[in-house]
């Protein structure tokens, strides 16, 4: 399997012209058009920069594979002091072309941060990742360790079959009401985990939407949404009184989506989404199949290389994650303090999404604890 590392690259270039955008946190509305930067043939990541110009710089990455950074990822941060760029990974979301995974591997999403980082003129970046993204993070830390000042890594994921297998394989453990039903969903009882994201490559890969192929990632995206559900779902009930009303509210609207999206599963024609939602599951059945292009260790080889480097790590991963294991959290912050690193593990009564109260909670403490 491709190594993620190649060699380190020298001292930025110039940095480019930037406009600050000081204030509240940006809407869907005023999210900034993205930039594009050309990394290699067809291949152009798009990018935007939010907050202060010439405050604290944090590169934020997305989750996924295939996600792309979205407005309300920003809410952790103090826009008015500090600086975001929030890049989009090679074929997903505003990056071009969209879906296309010849030529993107992990160690291709590193070199694209590096060569982004060198453009910008940027010394050093903090760095705030979710779910796949910690994979990325890690990786990068890796790559560069002298260009990373600190992380932040939220709900870590360790690429096991376990955590594969359990998003994408049938189980009549869970009752899942809400996700594609058994006859529809193209994973069949009893399969194994590369053998289904074979076949889910296979419909995904395809130059047209068929209707297999619809099924298979509307299908995808209800199951995602079923498995961060019960997350929310387990928090509410620990939740304190002064957060149960907004958790309830946020675990009620998402649960008017899935329903939705189930009504919408056998309709026929190509609907809005349905083609970013095939680029997206394109790409994440790619990296799945390849265990994210990262060789057995090279996790736990990043997290003895932050100790080493005295880099500052916060995990934070919510305590009923259904999706990536709170053990993965545990054990990283573990070997990186026997290793003396400096390292907090952070374990808030929530799930596995960004955005639920006490998880936002954590990740504003964590990134703006310098600030203070």
């Amino acid at each position: 399997m491709k190594h993620v590392c190649k060699p380190e690259g020298t001292i930025a270039t110039p940095a480019a012209t930037m406009n600050s955008n000081i204030g509240a946190m940006p809407t869907a509305a005023s999210w900034p058009q993205p930039r594009r930067l050309a990394v290699g043939g067809l291949h152009r990541m798009a990018w935007r920069e939010v907050g202060d110009a010439r405050g604290e710089p944090w590169l934020l990455l997305h989750g996924g594979p295939g996600g792309a950074c979205q407005p309300g990822m920003l809410r952790p941060f103090d826009l008015q002091r500090q600086r975001v760029i929030a890049p989009d990974q090679r074929g997903a979301g505003a990056s071009r072309p969209r879906g296309r995974t010849l030529r993107n591997n992990t160690a291709a999403l590193v070199a694209d941060l590096e060569r982004l980082r060198a453009q910008l003129g940027i010394e050093r970046w903090s760095l705030l990742a979710g779910s796949w993204g910690t994979v990325v993070a890690l990786a990068y830390a890796l790559c560069y360790p002298r260009r990373v000042q600190r992380l932040v890594l939220r709900g870590a994921f360790a690429l096991t079959r376990r955590e594969i297998g359990g998003l994408l394989l049938p189980s009549v453990k869970r009752g899942q009401t809400l996700r594609a039903p058994a006859a529809l969903w193209p994973v069949q009882q009893g399969v194994g985990v590369p053998v289904a994201l074979v076949r889910l490559r296979q419909l995904l890969q395809k130059g047209t939407l068929g209707v297999a192929s619809l099924r298979a990632l509307r299908g995808w995206a209800l199951r995602e949404t079923d498995d961060a559900l019960r997350g929310v779902r387990r928090s509410l009930r620990h939740a304190a009184p002064s957060s149960a009303h907004a958790i309830r509210r946020a675990w009620a609207g998402m649960r008017r989506q899935q329903r939705r999206a189930l009504a919408q599963l056998q309709r026929p024609g190509v609907h809005r989404g349905d083609r970013a939602a095939w680029a997206r599951y394109r790409v994440q059945a790619h990296y799945l199949l390849q265990r994210g292009f990262m060789r057995p260790g090279d996790l736990e080889r990043a997290v003895a290389s932050l100790a080493l480097e005295h880099t500052p790590v916060d995990w934070v991963h919510g305590r009923f994650d259904a999706i990536c294991s709170p053990a993965n959290s545990v054990r990283w912050s573990a070997q990186g303090r026997a290793a003396d690193g400096p390292v907090l593990l952070h374990t808030p009564p929530c799930g596995h999404l960004g955005g639920e109260p006490a998880m936002l909670a954590q990740l504003r403490a964590c990134v703006r604890r310098c600030l203070s």
